[in-house]
């Protein structure tokens, strides 16, 4: 179903439950529900949220018209959100709440694009979000890890060259996961993948994530469309009812090879991610190329690897600190 029949259709039959006509609130709402799928080209995935926290704003504030948004009816409606549980009864995170905002701000700016009169959206602030810290893969334990797979088996083949394919990309797990085999040369380094929001960008294989990616692509006899799928613990090459590999059963995979890795740590998709993030810096790449390989809107986000990379501040440590005191002999 279009996204725009889902939310007409969705209003339509929450206002005739209730036996009322769409009040200018919700009116306005699919207005920018509109405005985002066409004018800003939205994702349906983005356009869904806004749907989903613009009316949770609307049902906890009861306003009908967008006069009535004010400061006050946005605090209360934050402290509702912070007070939030979760279907496992514990409290929303910061990062979601500021989703929420996220999404009100976005809709006051269309709004004031329409003259329409309401809350400046410039008057609401996000909520500081503490620095996020990463994990990643010492050399040490990324080698143990990639030599778990058996390579004896398809499956083993293929998982060596998911692993590979990971650190040498740095992809994310639902890029991976869609890639076909048409887009992927293994006799080339590099292909195109269509990343979070729709933005296109070039990623590049390592010399072995070619090798193991050939060596598990001429393997297959089958004609299967995604570039990874299910493989029976029977071995068969041709495998014509095989479906596209899942990211579940990719985070699963992982897990395991982790654990016979000896890998205490917890580590998914996104944990290869950062080290390939984190391998570049500390090699000394420029963090807008670093920025570009992993497809970030904003520096800030690929600035998150920078504490754990920074081999000057380090220098600077051994070089001047604690020269007073005698060098340990041990």
């Amino acid at each position: 179903m279009k996204i725009l029949s889902y939310i007409k259709c969705l209003y339509g039959k929450k206002m005739s439950i209730n036996n009322k006509k769409p009040n200018k609130l919700y009116q306005y709402i699919i207005d920018f529900l509109e405005y985002c799928e066409i004018e800003k080209n939205k994702s349906s995935h983005t356009i869904e949220n806004y749907h989903h926290y613009l009316e949770r704003f609307a049902e906890f504030s009861q306003i009908k018209d967008p006069k009535g948004i004010d400061l006050p009816s946005v605090r209360k409606y934050r402290v509702y959100l912070n007070r939030l549980q979760n279907k496992n009864g514990k409290p929303l995170k910061t990062s979601t709440q500021n989703y929420h905002v996220v999404a009100l701000r976005a809709f006051l700016k269309y709004l004031a694009k329409q003259d329409v009169e309401t809350l400046a959206a410039e008057k609401i602030e996000l909520q500081k979000i503490p620095d996020r810290t990463v994990d990643f893969l010492s050399s040490e334990e990324l080698e143990n890890l990639l030599q778990q797979p058996k390579i004896d088996k398809m499956r083993g083949v293929r998982d060596k060259a998911i692993l590979e394919m990971l650190f040498s990309t740095g992809l994310r797990i639902a890029e991976l996961v869609s890639l076909d085999r048409t887009q992927v040369n293994p006799e080339k380094d590099d292909f195109s993948v269509n990343g979070k929001g729709g933005k296109v960008r070039i990623v590049f294989l390592s010399k072995d994530a070619q090798y193991w990616l050939r060596k598990y692509i001429y393997r297959r006899s089958d004609n299967q469309k995604p570039l990874f799928i299910n493989h029976s613990e029977k071995e068969d090459p041709q495998n014509l009812n095989a479906g596209r590999l899942t990211a579940r059963t990719i985070q699963r995979r992982i897990k395991r090879y982790a654990l016979l890795a000896g890998i205490t740590k917890k580590v998914t998709p996104h944990t290869l991610r950062h080290s390939f993030a984190t391998d570049l810096l500390a090699n000394n790449a420029n963090i807008r190329s670093v920025q570009a390989m992993l497809g970030h809107a904003n520096l800030s986000t690929t600035q998150i690897y920078t504490h754990v990379t920074n081999q000057e501040l380090k220098n600077i440590h051994h070089k001047y600190h604690g020269k007073g005191r005698k060098e340990r002999k041990d």
